[in-house]
């Protein structure tokens, strides 16, 4: 049983014990290897959020009409990228064991991990779908295997072949794009083939991982490694509305915002309106 939170992601207040979603904040950048400032994103989504309405013309759907709880951010240790794994892996566990979905919102892409460990605990067949314009499939990036230039790569350890499906991917070193083709089904520079899988993924259970750094930067360039070419901020809609929509999500988080990298708030408001679509196609 979780506490309420004072300050709440907008619409996100009802009790713990009628909501199936629950949302924390991972607040860690202890990893990044450009631009440091994604510890600063869960708060900053928070305090935007209600600039934000809760109904969602694209979808015809309410936030007011469902129930959320926002348990608040996580205290990581900066000094311990394992603790900060292992606290995540903690709090994704004790949502679960409540028969809720865990909702996180990072921090740099390195949170996954922990959330991944606890789902897989709980989902022995489970599959992720992840969007980013990186890999994120190294073995170790300056000889650091927990890294979030690794973090897939840690996935694929605990899911194996056959079982990460990724999207809009765009950059990445050639031995990580070499391992995509043998390990992954990496879909490069767009959400081309994404109705596939998921009449593909159908009835499984899935992860859903959206680095919020698929967007190009002219939509989205509060983030740490910005990186040109991507998506529209409508194509995400509409992909996050498809994956949450469709199939069965039991755990997901929306990742790699540094709101400190655009002043103008226009990367945070993206990433609440996102995270509002990505709700209510949950729900």
């Amino acid at each position: 049983m979780l506490n309420n939170n004072i300050q709440t992601f907008i619409a996100c207040d009802s009790e713990y014990d009628d909501a199936k979603i629950v949302l924390f904040g991972a607040g860690f950048d202890g990893t990044t290897s450009f631009r440091p400032g994604t510890r600063f994103g869960p708060p900053a989504i928070r305090n935007e959020s209600f600039g934000i309405e809760t109904y969602s013309p694209y979808q015809d759907k309410d936030m007011l009409d469902y129930s959320y709880f926002d348990s608040g951010d996580l205290e990581l240790p900066f000094g311990s990228t394992e603790r900060a794994v292992d606290d995540i892996e903690t709090r994704s566990e004790v949502i679960l064991s409540d028969g809720k979905v865990p909702f996180m919102i990072g921090g740099e892409h390195l949170v996954t991990l922990g959330s991944i460990k606890a789902v897989k605990e709980k989902y022995n067949d489970l599959y992720i779908v992840h969007f980013d314009a990186h890999a994120d499939l190294r073995e170790d990036y300056l000889g650091q295997k927990m890294s979030h230039a690794c973090v897939l790569r840690r996935c694929w350890d605990i899911l194996g072949d056959g079982h990460i499906f990724q999207f809009g991917i765009r950059s990445g070193d050639r031995d990580e794009f070499r391992f995509a083709d043998e390990h992954t089904e990496m879909h490069k520079f767009s959400f081309e083939g994404l109705e596939d899988v998921v009449e593909k993924l159908k009835g499984k259970n899935v992860y859903f991982t959206l680095d919020l750094d698929v967007l190009d930067p002219s939509v989205f360039p509060g983030t740490g490694t910005p990186e040109a070419g991507g998506v529209t901020f409508d194509e995400l809609r509409k992909a996050v509305t498809l994956v949450c929509s469709k199939l069965n999500i039991v755990g997901c988080d929306v990742n790699e915002l540094s709101p400190v990298y655009d002043q103008s708030g226009v990367s945070t408001a993206v990433a609440c309106k996102i995270i509002r679509e990505m709700l209510l196609a949950m729900s």
